[in-house]
């Protein structure tokens, strides 16, 4: 019930995507022959599609010897909320095991890939760096470094792959939700990112990998791109994909971003600082299984027809100020704040009272060295 819920919902609420792209799944000219024969795992979620049906169903239509299915945060399915432990398992469909790279280990082991000729990766991102999934390619990528497997990436769209902006990750600040030394907003797509992961060595025996990216045909950065299927519980809709780089900060404070609600990430609210005049009580849901606030009434600012875009730090700043005048706690997980923007600059300017102008310029020398180490991995325009 609830993936189909899920799927309508998501429907609904999405515009279809450019006609005019093709994603490297729907070019299985370029990459069928490169697995014929061959024992092939799969790091693929319910976003990994060849128009309407699931790339492993398709592989096995093919008659492609799929032998393991790697799954990231959320899951295979795409159910499982955020931070939620994900298990191995085996898929009730095609029978095939499932392994997870959201549970006891995040990079594939040498047991995962016994037997593995080649991996395919195919997973919709949304360009903020603290979206796991690009973690979960950096340790994919490493490992078939190490064990001398090949990796194919069928690419995808950036639907915030116009921004590039924010605090560049410090080393200091290392962690899942920041893997890499890259801004908050990377205006890249995976298939980039798995280039300049390898070329500057940001994994071990990084020269060694035979990678090879299927891109996406007649794509442009700039262009608008709805994404056809939700990336994640709590990204239901184009809106809230949007607003993600703008509202993940919030997680580290008392605030709520609509967990637990229908509007996840659409929506700022607090039970005590009326930061709007939309009431919901967020309730445990399987996509939000402890939601903030749960049970109590919030006062959410609405933000479905806000203007934010790219890295906004307008409403975080202004929501922060509110909590001082209302003497209340708002950094409730400032390490994980810190972990979020890959500093602990940012918050620490938050809490001194800079300017919005101010706290942006401490990252442009940081940003643009990120713009020219990127350059020679760009694919498109």
């Amino acid at each position: 019930m609830l993936r189909l819920v899920f799927t309508t919902l998501w429907l609904c609420l999405v515009a279809s995507p450019a006609s005019a792209l093709t994603v490297g799944a729907e070019q299985p000219a370029r990459y069928l022959p490169l697995l014929k024969n061959k024992n092939v795992a799969l790091v693929v979620n319910q976003t990994s599609r060849v128009q309407q049906t699931h790339l492993v169903d398709y592989l096995l239509q093919q008659q492609i010897n799929v032998v393991n299915v790697m799954a990231p945060e959320h899951g295979f399915r795409g159910q499982q909320g955020a931070g939620e432990h994900i298990a191995d398992n085996t898929d009730a469909k095609t029978g095939l095991p499932i392994t997870s790279l959201y549970g006891a280990t995040k990079k594939p082991t040498a047991r995962m890939l016994r037997g593995v000729d080649v991996i395919v990766f195919d997973i919709q991102d949304v360009g903020a760096r603290f979206y796991t999934y690009i973690s979960t390619l950096h340790y994919v990528l490493e490992a078939a470094a190490q064990q001398a497997i090949p990796v194919i990436v069928l690419d995808r769209p950036n639907p915030n792959g116009r921004f590039v902006d924010g605090p560049v990750r410090e080393a200091a600040f290392s962690s899942f939700v920041g893997v890499d030394p890259l801004p908050v907003l990377h205006g890249m797509t995976v298939g980039e990112l798995a280039l300049m992961i390898q070329g500057e060595n940001w994994i071990e025996q990084a020269q060694s990998l035979a990678l090879t990216i299927i891109d996406i045909t007649d794509y442009q950065r700039d262009m608008p791109y709805a994404l056809p299927y939700a990336p994640s519980p709590n990204l239901p809709n184009a809106t809230a994909i949007r607003l993600y780089p703008s509202l993940c900060f919030f997680e580290a404070t008392s605030v709520s971003i609509g967990r637990g609600t229908d509007l996840p990430f659409q929506v700022a609210g607090h039970s005590k600082v009326r930061l709007g005049s939309l009431t919901l009580t967020p309730t445990s849901r399987p996509q939000a299984a402890a939601p903030k606030l749960a049970g109590q009434q919030v006062w959410y600012k609405d933000l479905r027809h806000s203007t934010m875009q790219g890295l906004d730090l307008s409403l975080f700043i202004e929501t922060y100020q509110q909590f001082m005048q209302a003497n209340e706690t708002f950094f409730t997980a400032p390490a994980f704040m810190d972990k979020l923007a890959g500093t602990d600059k940012l918050r620490k300017a938050i809490e001194q009272g800079q300017s919005i102008n101010a706290i942006r310029a401490t990252w442009q020398t940081d940003l643009e060295h990120f713009r020219k180490a990127r350059e020679p991995y760009l694919l498109y325009p």
